[in-house]
């Protein structure tokens, strides 16, 4: 008996994976099961991002500058997301709509890269870009241009948020290690730390008039996918998510491939696999958007990942409300299929 494949780290864990039930996988056939389940699992999510403060802190919103563009107007602005802990982003209103008038609004969030500024078009000169670039192709402008309004906040640890360290390297460096891997040893996960920022996002929003609350959307590729989508499970005043380039299986992306300690959520698949928590999303609505060439979320994970969430949208009657689009490109923000959903969904 030859045991090669036994040195080999990935068979292990892949076996490990095929030997762990997890305990809270979808199985009800009932609309009213499925709802308890929702709510267990829900409960049990947060449980496993670390849990939120049980009081929130005062936002402190200010504003700290204002421009006009063509098309739009974009305030910087600032809040308090925790009492150590500012979030920083912009405000982006289209210029067509009077003030007064709520309007559905879609809360950006960046992948890894230099952060917010490259979703709004700033250059790293501080310039603005002429045409939508890089791999996230100004995806906030994107919506601003489809008649959103936008709140673009900068994720922990990129960006305006880093430690002075990665501030030095320069705009395409992170602080997610050792932030990421500090939450970690505080019991806590960089994926709790920012949901809990997308949470007092949306609180925010709600002081604002320009913004209905009733069609609240959120959207991210990437490492702001991964945001979207566990913000999207967890906080149901989200109607309509975007993810884009992360949605996948936890077993054939998370586990098997190397990526930013910020992914990890410890124990999560004693619980749960990624298809299980995409139907915390249902009966809201949900796009997920994948390149082909995407190396680090492979395609036929995510369909058949897709296909399994399916399952918990068709128990809630909510088939509609899942919408996917495979497009020819590696790991890059889409935006064409997922503008034609959003128009049904909020």
């Amino acid at each position: 008996m030859h045991h090669e494949h036994e040195k080999d780290t990935l068979a292990f864990t892949h076996q490990l994976y095929a030997e762990t039930p997890r305990q809270m996988a979808f199985q009800a056939t009932t609309s009213a099961a499925a709802e308890a389940w929702q709510h267990d699992l829900r409960a049990k999510l947060t449980e496993l991002v670390g849990g939120f403060p049980q009081e929130k802190c005062d936002l402190q919103p200010e504003v700290l500058a204002s421009r006009e563009f063509a098309g739009y107007t974009r305030e910087t602005l600032q809040f308090k997301s925790r009492p150590h802990s500012v979030i920083f982003g912009y405000f982006l209103s289209p210029k067509n709509l009077s003030s007064s008038t709520p309007n559905p609004t879609i809360l950006c969030l960046a992948g890894h890269g230099r952060g917010v500024d490259d979703i709004v078009g700033i250059e790293e000169d501080g310039s603005m870009r002429t045409e939508f670039g890089g791999y996230q192709n100004d995806f906030a402008l994107q919506c601003v241009a489809h008649g959103y309004t936008v709140l673009a906040i900068e994720q922990f640890g990129f960006g305006h948020r880093r430690d002075a360290v990665a501030d030095q390297k320069g705009g395409g460096s992170s602080s997610c290690q050792p932030s990421a891997g500090a939450a970690l040893l505080l019991g806590q996960t960089m994926v709790g730390w920012r949901v809990y920022d997308a949470i007092r996002a949306f609180d925010y929003l709600s002081t604002r008039p320009e913004v209905d609350m009733n069609r609240l959307g959120i959207m991210g590729i990437s490492g702001g996918g991964t945001t979207t989508f566990f913000t999207a499970a967890i906080d149901t005043r989200v109607k309509a998510a975007v993810v884009s380039g992360y949605f996948n299986t936890f077993r054939d992306s998370i586990l098997s491939l190397s990526h930013c300690i910020d992914n990890y959520i410890p124990n999560v698949l004693q619980y749960a696999e990624m298809y299980d928590i995409a139907g915390l999303i249902a009966p809201r609505a949900l796009f997920v958007e994948s390149g082909t060439e995407d190396t680090i979320f492979p395609i036929e994970a995510t369909r058949f990942a897709v296909n399994e969430a399916k399952a918990i949208f068709n128990c809630f009657n909510a088939d509609d409300k899942l919408g996917f689009e495979v497009f020819e490109a590696g790991h890059s923000f889409h935006g064409v299929g997922a503008f034609e959903f959003l128009k049904q969904a909020l």
